[in-house]
């Protein structure tokens, strides 16, 4: 077993330390580049143990950085971003927005959003996509409304978390699934029966909240139904159990050809699609690798089996494990103000946590997502509030009391479901 260090942490809180101190500094928690502060951080790691040859620590941080689930989760991060940005360039976004909106009667406009924004966060797998789609239809129905700027833009950002930790081809969803063995089919039923209860929940505060407003008419603009298919269908199959990378390349495929019929694009551009969609997820892949490399030296050194013994000296049960892993990746959340870096940073000792006390796998990256997303709608200085206000601007301190609705029902779903165990959570033979 694996030597206790303490020590061995100090790259992980040079990188909280680094991360939380140029926010603090300059105001902006996103003025410090995630590369660049968990470059700084491997750095660290290499220059500690001077016991061990540099060659042997090159050795080991490789060997963590390249290993098969990690270049794995790489591939599928490519493939959703390339679907994803395919999709949205043939009018997919543009066609489930108005497809909902001319269905919504105006006394469900606010319902009809949430609903809406839930169904595009799990279709593209981006919170941060979907308030940036969903923000300026929900200043228009404030504007249309006397519904409350804030209320509306909760109601986008409670919509954007509903998929951001549910859908099949989320970066939070990957590397929940990736970090602890489990496979994307299960992990999502595991949430479903978390968060639907959730969103039903919401959904119907809302209509109490807004039953009483007057609207005027929201212009609805022209839609097509065909175009909102490639998510239908990447849902299905996903669910079906076909093999994600196989689902994403067939969903890329199907966005193209009716990019081709309705004229969105022709070869040159669909490629260029492509292309851009890779290299939106370039940044989040080559943090991935870096986190898998600097995990395996800190790992090495000792510092993963020190917060292990420190966890588990108060962990005495399975449900206590649950809460610690859900603190954990809180912990982490908090102070990168990034899901899936707070996931990729707590996957692997959440991991040994779960194979210590007998965790299912499948709850265990339930959890992770569950709990890293939940941060990212409560946080005043998350990207998602903060790209919610500033397209309708308003302070996200200013939306505190009304934003925190679905999160906080998500939140609260999750510790009922780890206090009380989770009813349709068999083991798995």
């Amino acid at each position: 077993m694996q030597r206790a260090n303490k020590w061995a942490l100090l790259p992980f809180v040079a990188f909280i330390v680094l991360f939380i101190g140029t926010g603090i500094i300059s105001g902006d928690f996103t003025a410090m580049p995630l590369n660049v502060a968990v470059l700084i951080a491997c750095m660290i790691a290499f220059l500690m143990n001077r016991q061990e040859k540099l060659a042997t620590k090159i050795e080991i941080f490789t060997k963590g950085a390249g290993n098969s689930n990690v270049m794995l989760m790489v591939l599928i991060f490519i493939l959703a971003g390339a679907f994803s940005s395919v999709a949205k360039g043939m009018g997919a976004v543009d066609s489930t927005v108005n497809l909902g909106l001319d269905f919504i009667p105006p006394s469900l406009l606010l319902v009809g959003l949430f609903i809406i924004g839930c169904f595009i966060s799990l279709s593209m797998g981006t919170s941060m996509g979907t308030v940036v789609a969903l923000a300026p239809i929900g200043v228009g129905i404030a504007e249309s409304t006397d519904i409350s700027m804030a209320l509306s833009m909760a109601t986008v950002v409670g919509g954007a978390m509903f998929g951001d930790n549910l859908s099949i081809i989320s970066d939070t969803t990957i590397a929940a699934v990736r970090t602890q063995g489990t496979n994307m089919r299960d992990k999502f039923k595991v949430n479903f029966f978390i968060v639907l209860p959730a969103a039903i929940l919401t959904a119907i505060i809302l209509y109490v909240l807004t039953a009483n407003s007057s609207a005027d008419a929201v212009e609805v603009a022209a839609y097509s139904f065909v175009e909102v298919l490639p998510y239908l269908i990447v849902l299905i199959m996903a669910l079906a159990g076909l093999n994600v990378m196989l689902v994403l390349v067939m969903g890329i495929l199907l966005s193209g050809v009716i990019g081709f019929v309705n004229g969105s694009y022709t070869f040159i551009t669909f490629i260029k699609a492509v292309s851009e969609g890779m290299l939106g997820m370039e940044d989040i892949a080559i943090i991935a690798i870096l986190i898998s490399g600097l995990v395996a030296l800190i790992e090495h050194n000792g510092g993963l089996a020190y917060l292990l013994s420190v966890i588990t000296k108060r962990v005495k049960t399975k449900k206590g494990a649950e809460l610690g892993i859900a603190s954990l990746v809180s912990v982490v959340d908090i102070a990168t103000v990034n899901n899936t870096i707070a996931i990729l940073m707590s996957g692997p000792l959440a991991k040994k946590i779960a194979d210590k006390y007998d965790v299912d796998p499948r709850k265990s990256a339930s959890l992770l997502d569950i709990f890293a997303s939940f941060w990212q709608g409560m946080l005043p200085y998350s990207p998602q509030l903060l790209a919610a206000a500033g397209i309708s601007g308003i302070s996200t301190v200013g939306m505190w009391q009304v934003y925190s609705i679905y999160p906080l029902l998500m939140g609260a779903m999750t510790i009922m479901a780890i206090l009380i165990g989770y009813p349709t959570l068999k083991r798995k033979k």
